[in-house]
């Protein structure tokens, strides 16, 4: 469809059994079945160092680091699933917004990020359901100038709600992860010009 709204979803954990990642795999599904191109990925498959800008001046952005923003520049948005630990969001997360953050000769300021949806999502075993995480990072991504959805998603007790095939099984979480990405693949439309 070559008028589909493009997503790219992933989890700031590494974590091979994350809530996380069940989470954002959920709202990948559910951001295909609106009609939006989703591409899933786990950012494990893209390891970077540590940011340093010194290993920048010598060698210049990692090969991972190059195929990520290459990917990310593709999108008209995003779906973020965020670990919380211990009251913020993951170095996963935030390294590799650091990297894809970096200036780029010939291209404009944050280009893969720049006027693009945002829609953040949490999922945590705790009560708080990672809501202390994503509060931190909404003034990151906004200084990267993504359009962020006004609605968030957070489910507690996290490991609670997954069956075995790895679907939410209680109808409330459904129907509210159900207009959170109703919602997230509109803007993402609209910010596209796609909508």
């Amino acid at each position: 469809m070559a008028d589909a709204v493009k997503i790219l979803a992933f989890s700031g954990s590494a974590r091979r059994e994350s809530l996380n990642k069940a989470l954002v795999t959920v709202a990948a599904k559910k951001a295909e079945a609106l009609g939006a191109d989703v591409t899933l990925v786990d950012l494990k498959d893209y390891p970077m160092p540590i940011y340093d800008g010194d290993l920048e001046d010598a060698e210049g952005l990692p090969e991972s680091a190059e195929k990520l923003r290459n990917l990310f520049k593709e999108q008209d948005g995003f779906l973020i699933s965020s670990p919380e630990y211990n009251g913020g969001y993951s170095a996963l997360l935030k390294n590799t917004l650091d990297w894809l953050s970096r200036p780029y000769p010939g291209e404009p300021v944050l280009a893969p990020f720049s006027g693009k949806a945002c829609c953040l999502m949490s999922a945590s075993p705790s009560g708080y359901a990672g809501t202390q995480g994503l509060a931190q990072i909404v003034p990151i991504l906004a200084k990267m100038r993504l359009v962020l959805h006004h609605r968030t998603f957070s489910l507690p007790s996290a490991h609670e709600f997954f069956d075995e095939a790895g679907e939410l099984n209680d109808p409330h979480q459904n129907e509210t992860l159900d207009l959170v990405i109703e919602g997230a693949v509109a803007l993402a439309g609209q910010v596209s010009g796609k909508g």
